[in-house]
């Protein structure tokens, strides 16, 4: 079909669905062009029916969602969809070319509805799983085969479910869960569920899914509240991880065995470009998990990890860090004579770093002084955070100066001066008056130095 004026296809689309029978009955006769529009249109206006429709008689290998953004209140539109999926074989191919085959439910803004096809007659999309062995594109090869050497046109095609998951022990998450597996149970083989990130908050509820999941498809995983016995189960069962987060993760004691095994198999994670510590304690044993990490790390996250001297020490020393763009070392006291580790920490990633944060550390006048040269060679810094210090007015205007020639620097998020408390170390009263115009000082200086680009925020 020839491009159509934007304003002549919305006012198809509209009339489309305001009469729903009719479009449903004479849906094959729609040109392939308005599908991905009215698909659009139909899901914002709650079309189930039309929806559900569509995906049956859908002309192209794949749907992608996540440009729709799905809301709370659209998740029966979603479960509507799965459930429409047609898994069973037919007889009747119809005329379009290949039906769907690839549906992905994961949010992102910057997928197409569509991949572009070279071929109508070949299943081309970038998003396909590529690690497990019952992928659609290695099942693929094995259906031409077989259906090449059978009669039987109406055997089922391998199709795939692309998914994230999260477990957090509310009904709607659940209650999808449950739609999801009882669409894959009824395929009776032909449909995979690709889950690529799966975030468990709740361990308990979710064990059964676990058993069912294809772990060897994750690659950004997310646990929260959990045992290291329990995180170390995981990491035994998947493959291609490149991105690792865990959360308040128990351990009794890091040189037993269990931490030995956690170490064992987080070292078989070659892919791993991002590492997210958070209320894991780490104190004097940083080396060891840092050592099993392949250089090449791009993003590091250690808060709350009670990092010790000589762990930063060696975090200033080991090569996973190289590369950094991201680093996080919230809530580690840095309230040592000899603050040398961190800057050289900080000079080790200054080329490479993109989003520093230092909140909570105790850093005071002197400590952060000593940092100063390290940081205004940071010249790749975006985000520069390092709220709730012990920091002067003073020490303050001295950083923001050293910090200006740093182009790249969009965003600063200071601490509230000591002056601005009637009693700092219990940060009781809090003078708003003086928190104002320290702002307007700062402010001033950005004006001065013709850089309204750099937006300064503070927390209170």
């Amino acid at each position: 079909m020839d491009p159509m004026d934007p304003t002549l296809i919305d006012l198809t689309i509209q009339s489309l669905l305001s009469n729903e029978p009719v479009t449903m009955h004479a849906l094959e006769a729609i040109p392939r062009a308005l599908f991905v529009p009215l698909f659009n249109a139909a899901f914002v206006g709650g079309h189930k029916n039309i929806l559900t429709a569509m995906v049956k008689i859908w002309p192209f290998p794949c749907l992608h969602m996540g440009s729709l953004m799905i809301q709370d209140t659209q998740y029966e539109l979603v479960k509507a969809i799965v459930e429409s999926l047609q898994i069973l074989p037919t007889q009747n191919l119809g005329s379009w070319g290949p039906k769907l085959r690839i549906l992905d439910l994961r949010e992102n803004p910057g997928y197409k509805i569509v991949c572009p096809q070279r071929s109508t007659n070949s299943l081309v999309c970038f998003h396909a799983c590529t690690y497990s062995e019952h992928s659609i594109l290695k099942r693929e090869a094995q259906y031409t085969i077989a259906n090449s050497e059978s009669e039987d046109q109406s055997a089922k095609k391998p199709m795939e479910l692309l998914v994230n998951l999260s477990f957090d022990s509310t009904f709607r998450e659940n209650d999808f869960l449950t739609s999801l597996l009882s669409k894959v149970e009824q395929s009776l083989g032909s449909l995979h569920l690709c889950c690529r990130s799966l975030q468990i908050d709740t361990f308990c509820d979710c064990k059964i899914a676990l058993k069912i999941l294809d772990m060897k498809c994750i690659n950004h995983l997310a646990v929260h509240r959990a045992s290291l016995t329990e995180v170390t189960r995981l990491l035994s069962r998947v493959a291609c991880l490149d991105t690792l987060s865990l959360s308040q993760i128990t351990c009794r004691s890091l040189n037993g065995r269990v931490f030995k095994n956690f170490i064992t198999h987080l070292k078989h994670m070659v892919y791993i470009k991002e590492l997210n510590l958070s209320s894991f304690c780490l104190t004097d044993h940083l080396e060891n998990l840092m050592r099993a990490i392949v250089p090449g790390l791009e993003f590091l996250n250690l808060n709350l990890c009670g990092l010790s001297h000589n762990d930063f020490k060696f975090l200033a020393q080991c090569p996973q860090v190289n590369n950094l763009k991201l680093l996080n070392l919230s809530n580690n006291p840095v309230d040592w004579e000899d603050c040398e580790p961190l800057h050289n920490l900080l000079q080790k990633v200054s080329g490479t770093m993109k989003y520093l944060m230092i909140n909570l550390c105790h850093i005071t006048d002197s400590t952060i002084s000593l940092l100063l040269p390290a940081l205004s060679h940071c010249s790749q810094l975006c985000i520069f955070s390092f709220f709730s210090n012990f920091i002067t007015m003073p020490m303050l205007i001295r950083i923001l100066e050293h910090l200006l020639p740093l182009m790249k620097l969009r965003y600063v998020i200071y601490p509230i001066p000591v002056h601005c408390y009637e009693r700092w170390q219990f940060q009781d009263i809090l003078d708003l008056q003086k928190l104002a115009e320290v702002h307007d000082q700062l402010t001033m200086i950005l004006e001065v130095a013709g850089r309204s680009d750099l937006n300064l925020i503070t927390y209170f």
